[in-house]
């Protein structure tokens, strides 16, 4: 997948599935209010769910920035497809980079074939989702009781197994936090569907409970102490970017749909697009479309290079690209007057959708926080020709 026309045969490929297959599952989505196997299936056998996974696990082998040009094109697409592709593209970093061998086999590979669903269980209902978490194990000889509770869990109700942060019971702060590979239907697992969302319509949720649920100690990702690292270094930050990404996505549909209204739309004798009102909002929306996408690109960069600051430009570039989707799909929406806020018509889908990326991967306040914490310890660069 190094060759550049490998790329682009990939990315006709996808571009083709998303404007034809795929809005034709959104459509589905949308009228049931649920995700249908059959699309998962239909996701993986295109390989669309392990394109950015190494080859030697039978993924397509392509590189982060790369991807991230391909989650662009997936973003423009349903909510629920974009989130599909999103996590399973990016699971198997969190694991990756602590599985032993033998994990690797049972746990890495299955879930790159598309053999295993895992879903990453972080957020907890009365504190963050940092070093405060307060879901804990207890170890018996080889077994970790779990006890705790977790919600907001995309993909909870259908998963087969939880990656879970919780912390050695009595630690405090992240040297005691644990990742483990929860199974779905373990002992004293409680989980309760909490699908109904604003938008992404048809992604189940879930609200869980652990009740003293055993773990096998060789569940554990990393050591103990290394949980913390596996969530947030390990998923976070190329999600984050991902998640970026996928706000310049949804902006650029929503940026489509504003446009072609306009250009068809007459109103007292004239065309919207001849108007300057309108004509000034959608060149304003594909310029904040352009300067998104290009931060988003730089910040994948420095996540693929292992740059120091990789994860202020990954806070940077979702912290941007939200704002900037917000901006864009108001602006979008408004063009279309009231028939864009009909639920038959998909600037509607879209700006539902647009909502859920202001929380995902932590809200713009978060954000900020963690841009303000690197420029505290000094990751970042100078700006070039500053004056003195």
């Amino acid at each position: 997948m190094s060759r550049d026309v490998d790329f682009a045969a990939l990315y006709e490929r996808v571009e083709s599935w998303v404007e034809g297959p795929g809005e034709r599952w959104a459509e589905r989505i949308e009228a049931s209010g649920t995700v249908p196997e059959e699309l998962w299936t239909e996701l993986n056998d295109h390989g669309f769910l392990r394109v950015a996974a190494p080859r030697e696990y039978g993924g397509l082998g392509l590189g982060f920035t790369r991807w991230m040009e391909l989650m662009e094109v997936f973003s423009r697409s349903h909510g629920s497809i974009r989130m599909i592709v999103h996590v399973c593209n990016g699971i198997w970093r969190s694991l990756d980079g602590h599985a032993t061998d033998d994990q690797r086999k049972r746990f890495v590979v299955p879930a790159v074939n598309g053999e295993l669903k895992i879903a990453f269980t972080l957020t907890e209902p009365d504190n963050g989702t940092g070093a405060d978490i307060t879901t804990s194990v207890t170890r018996e000889g080889d077994t970790y009781y779990l006890s705790g509770r977790k919600h907001l869990i995309t993909f909870g109700m259908r998963c087969d197994y939880y990656l879970l942060a919780a912390r050695v019971a009595g630690s405090t702060g992240r040297d005691g936090t644990v990742a483990l590979l929860v199974p779905r239907h373990a002992a004293g697992v409680h989980a309760q569907d909490s699908s109904q969302t604003m938008g992404v319509t048809g992604t189940d949720h879930a609200t869980l409970t652990f009740d003293r649920t055993p773990v096998p100690v060789d569940h554990r990702i990393g050591a103990e102490g290394d949980g913390l690292e596996i969530f947030l270094g390990g998923f976070l930050t190329p999600s984050r970017i991902s998640v970026a990404m996928s706000c310049v996505g949804l902006a650029e549909r929503a940026q489509r749909l504003a446009l072609e209204y306009a250009r068809r739309r007459v109103t007292f004798g004239k065309k919207l697009a001849e108007r300057q009102a309108i004509q000034f909002m959608l060149a304003e929306n594909a310029t904040e479309i352009e300067a998104a996408r290009q931060l988003v690109l730089h910040a994948a960069r420095s996540c693929e290079s292992g740059a120091e600051d990789a994860s202020m430009k990954s806070s940077m570039a979702k912290m941007h690209a939200v704002t900037m989707l917000t901006s864009v799909t108001d602006k979008a929406l408004q063009i279309h007057g009231g028939r864009g806020y009909w639920k038959d018509h998909p600037m509607e889908r879209v700006y539902r959708d647009a909502r859920a990326q202001r929380f995902e991967e932590g809200t713009n306040e978060v954000q900020k926080a963690v841009v303000f914490r690197e420029l505290l310890r000094g990751t970042a660069p100078a700006a070039a020709g500053a004056g003195r």
